[in-house]
Order: C-alpha cells, then sequence, then structure tokens
C-alpha cells in the first residue's frame, strides 16, 4: 500500500508538504496561533483553552507570539513554559519533558530539505523528531536541529545551535552546542 504524504512526513521520509490533508492542518494550527497570538495576557482561561485545542496540554505556559506548523506533533510534559517569540516546526514529534523552560526566542525545527539541490528543487522536504528531557532550561535564540535528543538536567546557553545529541546533566553552549560544565 501507497503511503500517504502524511505518513511519509512522520516517517522521517520525502513528503510533500503542500498536499492535502498537510495544507489543511497546518493552516488550522496557523489559525490558532493566530488566536493565542492575539489574545490579551489577562485572558488567561482563553488562551489555555487555545493551547489545549492546538497542542493537547492544560499544563503549558506560552508567552504571545507562538508558533507552530501542526501542533498535534508537539508532546508537552508538565510544568512547560515558553517565552516569547517561539517557534516549533513540528513535520516530526516533539517530545519535551516536565519542567522545561524556553527563553525567548527558541526555533525548534525537526523540518529539514534534502542537501542534493536536484531533488530539493522537487519541492520534497524531510524530516526528523527531536526529544527533551526533564528539568532541561533552553537559553534565548537557541536553534535545536532535526534529529536531536537533549537529555535531563541539561542548560544550553543563549545563541547556541544544537546539531547533535546533548548528554545529562550538563550546560552546552555554542554554535555548534558542546558541553562546556558538568552539572
Amino acid at each position: 500500500m501507497l503511503k500517504t504524504e502524511k505518513q511519509k512526513m512522520l516517517d522521517g521520509e520525502l513528503y510533500f508538504a503542500f498536499s492535502e490533508p498537510l495544507n489543511s492542518e497546518r493552516k488550522q494550527a496557523k489559525a490558532l496561533c493566530f488566536a493565542l497570538n492575539q489574545t490579551s495576557p489577562d485572558e488567561r482561561d482563553k488562551r489555555s483553552e487555545i493551547v489545549e485545542e492546538l497542542l493537547g496540554s492544560d499544563d503549558a505556559f506560552i508567552e504571545s507570539p507562538f508558533y507552530c506548523d501542526y501542533g498535534y506533533n508537539i508532546k508537552l510534559g508538565k510544568n512547560f513554559y515558553a517565552n516569547h517569540g517561539c517557534t516549533f516546526l513540528d513535520c516530526c514529534e516533539i517530545s519535551i519533558g516536565d519542567n522545561v523552560l524556553l527563553a525567548p526566542g527558541v526555533v525548534i525545527s525537526t523540518a529539514s530539505h534534502p542537501l542534493d539541490a536536484d531533488t530539493r528543487n522537487t519541492g520534497q522536504e524531510l524530516a526528523a523528531p527531536i526529544q527533551i528531557g526533564n528539568s532541561v532550561w533552553i537559553g534565548a535564540n537557541v536553534t535545536i536541529c532535526p534529529g536531536v535528543s537533549i537529555a535531563d538536567n541539561v542548560v544550553v546557553g543563549a545563541g547556541s545551535v544544537v546539531i547533535k545529541d546533548l548528554p545529562e546533566n550538563c550546560v552546552c553552549a555554542g554554535v555548534p552546542a558542546k558541553v562546556i560544565r558538568k552539572l
């Protein structure tokens, strides 16, 4: 049986992002992000309802603006906080543990494009899942690239680019991010 473009996306295979139902699902998620981003910080109940509809989580505090592609591929643990300007490209699963803090401007991207120009020019894309453990603090303007795992109790310094797995109990920083201190 032939896989749908959505199944190819979720399986980390080349897929066409501008096919249905992917277009419609992104449009729905973007409408919810827009609603969240237009809702006053004082309207906590309304914001919580939107976050629950978008991400399926009733224990997340997300500052505006917030952007994501689908929402349904984002799995959040307890006590999650995302500061202003975070973007999640969730073409594959983004799994985030308990007690995770994101500073402003964090980008978590499961999305990628083929390195081969001829393949890339066809419009096909790739994705790989990202896993973030418990008690992780991600600094301002960090970018987390496709296929990365960040273990428990990790601090990622501001401006870092995470392209490889990070071990538990450490401070990591740099471009690319590397361990600079054990905790």
